[in-house]
């Protein structure tokens, strides 16, 4: 039997021992076995002192009575068809066909025939096609790396040439109303709060790479009914931007969900509560970047388990220590910067806080500019920056 036809079935040891069948009796009931049900459904084989269950697909309404009608061969044959039976159900992984369990393949994705002229005739990022980008980068000014800046992020950026940032990864105030130093309390009008965070965002696309990523990390207001994520998204996409993808950070904050019931048991207005906050992933003129395979930091192991855009990362509990109310934790900032950018990258937080992102970029072996507008957040970030070791 070849490898293909081998890939055709989930393989798993049958263990007869402690049944005292003679080898006679495992031999007599393989074939009884074999002859019960068909190559499509499952096969047993001897493999040793012991036996092999090979499975492929089986209907579980008769199979049971097929088993029972091998036991007339005596009390061996009953007690391996009683064995099988818990073998094959105690298999948990499966896909239905009809009436059958599935055991290999179902979760195989399927395949699009003529995938990528499907793609020209659709558009691929339509939205995004007509950028007017320039694919000229530039490097950051040195001065300007490895710098935390106290300044108001705006007017800031503007000092920076265009294409020279290689990523921006960020989580703007929330507009939640929290205790920020340096500000009006974190509860703008939120047609302001868009309008500040937007000149903003368009700074940091301008002075972005071609090909370079810009990543927020953001919570909707819920209690406001403010899909922030979305209206974030819906501006990027305006200027341009390709939506590469979005991560759920799954925080395990499973007080949350008791904590407001709106329309108690009614279908009046029932307040939904989440667990997790949003990275939307966008990228400038074009989906791959640049970079030298010998800077590619992230291990096979890391890049399987991150491209699923599902995270479970606890939230930062060093809120006091830092004097910050809102921040992420590193392991969030380490995760985006090790999948999508390369050592020796410079980025840019334009709302830096207490330096979480600066500080991972050293930690990865990567530059970095932080901005924030209030002076005790700089001291913060900068001492952290300087305790962190590349």
């Amino acid at each position: 039997m070849d490898m293909r036809e081998i890939e055709r079935y989930k393989r798993l040891p049958f263990d007869h021992a402690g049944l005292r069948a003679s080898r006679e009796s495992v031999e007599g009931f393989i074939d009884a076995v074999n002859g019960a049900f068909s190559d499509d459904e499952l096969r047993l084989f001897k493999n040793g002192n012991g036996a092999e269950l090979w499975l492929r697909q089986i209907c579980m309404d008769d199979f049971d009575a097929r088993l029972k009608a091998l036991s007339s061969n005596g009390k061996a044959f009953t007690a391996m068809a009683g064995r099988l039976a818990d073998h094959v159900k105690g298999v948990r992984s499966y896909g239905l066909n009809g009436k059958k369990r599935l055991y290999v393949g179902y979760n195989r994705e399927r395949k699009v025939k003529g995938r990528l002229q499907k793609e020209a005739l659709r558009g691929k990022h339509y939205y995004a096609n007509d950028h007017g980008f320039s694919a000229e980068n530039v490097e950051v000014p040195h001065s300007a790396k490895d710098r935390i800046v106290c300044a108001d992020s705006e007017t800031a950026l503007r000092e920076l040439p265009d294409n020279c940032i290689d990523a921006v990864f960020t989580s703007p105030p929330y507009n939640f109303g929290l205790d920020y130093k340096n500000d009006d309390g974190d509860a703008a009008d939120w047609s302001a709060y868009f309008e500040k965070l937007f000149a903003v965002f368009n700074e940091c696309i301008r002075v972005l790479k071609y090909g370079g990523r810009m990543i927020v990390n953001v919570q909707p207001l819920y209690s406001d009914y403010i899909p922030s994520h979305h209206i974030i998204s819906k501006h990027l996409m305006d200027q341009k931007l390709i939506w590469k993808g979005e991560i759920l950070w799954e925080k395990n904050n499973y007080n949350a969900k008791y904590t407001a019931w709106g329309s108690w048991k009614s279908p009046a207005s029932p307040y939904l509560k989440y667990t997790w906050e949003f990275l939307e992933i966008f990228c400038k003129g074009d989906l791959k970047k640049e970079g030298r395979k010998d800077d590619a930091d992230i291990t096979g192991d890391e890049f399987k388990r991150w491209v699923l855009g599902k995270w479970s990362i606890a939230p930062e509990r060093r809120m006091k220590e830092y004097g910050h109310p809102a921040m992420f934790p590193e392991e969030l900032a380490r995760r985006a910067l090790l999948l999508f950018t390369f050592k020796g990258d410079t980025i840019l937080d334009p709302f830096n806080g207490s330096g979480t992102t600066c500080a991972v970029a050293k930690q990865t072996g990567r530059h970095f500019i932080g901005i924030d507008i209030s002076k005790d957040y700089c001291r913060a970030a900068a001492k952290r920056v300087k305790q962190s070791s590349s």
